[in-house]
């Protein structure tokens, strides 16, 4: 079964922001007691948050769709609804978030590191919130904006100090396994390791990581073998460590051309010219070992590489090669600019942005106007279509933010249809200009034609009460003393 996985596709959604709530207020002796309808509740967010604890995106293999929870609804009395609970994924230390198109949005380094991959909706207005001086009971409410759907990329490159890069079976996790307490998978064939194994060794007062990677072969950078799936956990790595085999039974292969093939490969790969290298030639327990060992390395050393003879299965060279790639780790680390606390940025979008696009298009030989921003587009999600003051509403809106003249600029006639939205879900319906936006048609606004409709009980103490005087006025003129 499979414990580790480095790529995966996560489908996140946002929760959904609650509705407003239409209500108006109702106690005994305050028959207009005016709009008390609450504000709906906002839609949680999809956080990913670096935990160190993590260390493969193997839940997300599983599970890959993952979702906050929604606004809840606004209350009548003025009772806002609550707020969707944000929805937090743990992700691996050095984890890359990418778009579908391989663009990245975020490198999540460090513990505590966060990346919002999907916000969620704005709560909807209740009518309360809609009053003024002009629309003193409204009778229509908003609704919530759904959350973002996003589909991401997830890909962890390993964050270790020291990579052991080289063919298969050089001897990689055994290497490992002696310096470390790491326990990878050991066998006398070929990738053995299909998944790279993290060990931390400790060299006097330095303290590192080391990594295993899978081994590679020719043709790596381009998708052959497993070279291309962890060639990406190389990218972090301060110190590259080629492990050489000395005692291979391969005629046509050698430690100096095994290098050349290598170094090639990670040349193609690209960004790891600048990192450090350290040459080891392994198994020289075995006699023929020693001895092709000896005869390449014044080769290796006249290229200006640091060589090692070691042997992991004899314990033989270890304690030199561990102190050096300890002192390498040092430097690196005091090249590095210090690294300052994480300072939480917030560049909130701004609310109140009036920019809108008119487009011309031609939809089945007639003319099409698409309009565009992000304000027309969230008036629109947020209007009740089957209540007519909220669609007269929207209409003085837009009216306002000046959609009708830019139409009319845009060339746009009498029945001409309108498109408010992407072409994938958009609100179209044909045009009619006016000087005013419609809204008007429904009535004065701020008045509430229900309230000047006679209310049913009112109505029936007013007959009551005619009956009373009719009935009396029978007895007017009746004197009981005649």
């Amino acid at each position: 079964m499979t414990t580790f996985v480095d790529r995966v596709e996560l489908h996140v959604a946002a929760g959904n922001g609650g509705h407003g709530c239409a209500s108006v207020h109702r106690e005994k002796f305050k028959p207009l007691g005016g709009p008390d309808g609450g504000n709906g509740g906002r839609g949680g967010d999809v956080i990913l948050t670096v935990d160190q604890s993590i260390t493969t995106l193997l839940d997300y293999h599983h599970s890959p769709h993952r979702k906050a929870t929604n606004g809840k609804p606004g209350e009548g009395g003025n009772r806002s609804g609550k707020d969707g609970e944000d929805l937090v994924l743990p992700v691996p230390d050095g984890t890359v978030v990418l778009d579908k198109a391989g663009n990245v949005l975020a490198d999540l380094i460090g513990h505590g590191t966060s990346y919002v991959a999907a916000q969620g909706g704005r709560g909807g207005l209740g009518n309360a919130a809609l009053a003024s001086a002009r629309r003193k009971a409204p009778g229509f409410a908003l609704l919530g904006v759904p959350g973002d759907l996003q589909d991401i990329v997830l890909e962890l490159k390993t964050v270790a100090d020291v990579a052991l890069v080289g063919y298969p079976s050089a001897g990689k996790s055994s290497l490992i396994s002696v310096l470390s307490a790491a326990k990878p998978k050991i066998a006398d064939y070929p990738f053995t390791t299909l998944v790279p194994n993290l060990g931390v060794v400790t060299a006097g007062s330095t303290v590192y990581t080391i990594a295993d990677v899978p081994g590679l072969i020719p043709g790596a950078s381009q998708g052959k073998g497993l070279g291309l799936e962890f060639l990406r956990h190389v990218e972090r790595c301060s110190v590259l460590v080629h492990v050489l085999d000395t005692a291979t039974l391969e005629s046509d292969r050698d430690p100096v051309s095994d290098l050349d093939i290598i170094e090639e490969e990670l040349r193609q790969y690209g960004g790891l010219d600048n990192r450090p290298r350290v040459v080891v030639l392994n198994k020289v327990d075995v006699p023929d070992g020693r001895d092709l060992a000896e005869m390449v390395r014044p080769d290796l050393e006249a290229r200006g590489y640091r060589v090692f003879e070691v042997s992991a299965v004899a314990h033989i060279g270890l304690r030199e090669l561990s102190f050096a790639l300890g002192d390498l780790v040092g430097r690196a680390r005091a090249a590095k600019p210090k690294e300052e606390a994480t300072r939480i940025v917030i560049r909130p979008k701004a609310v109140d942005d009036a920019g809108f696009t008119v487009t011309r298009e031609e939809s089945g030989g007639e003319p099409l106007f698409r309009v565009r921003g992000e304000k027309p587009e969230r008036w629109v999600r947020q209007t009740d279509f089957n209540n007519d003051e909220a669609v007269g509403y929207l209409a003085d809106r837009l009216n306002r933010l000046g959609v009708e003249e830019q139409l009319m600029k845009a060339g746009a006639r009498s029945g001409d249809g309108v498109a408010i939205g992407p072409e994938e879900n958009a609100v179209v319906f044909d045009w009619e200009p006016t000087v005013m936006a419609g809204a008007e048609m429904l009535g004065r606004r701020g008045e509430d034609h229900r309230f000047e409709a006679p209310r049913p009980a009112a109505q029936r103490r007013r007959d009551k009460q005619a009956e009373r005087d009719e009935s009396l006025g029978e007895y007017e003129d009746f004197d009981p003393f005649e």
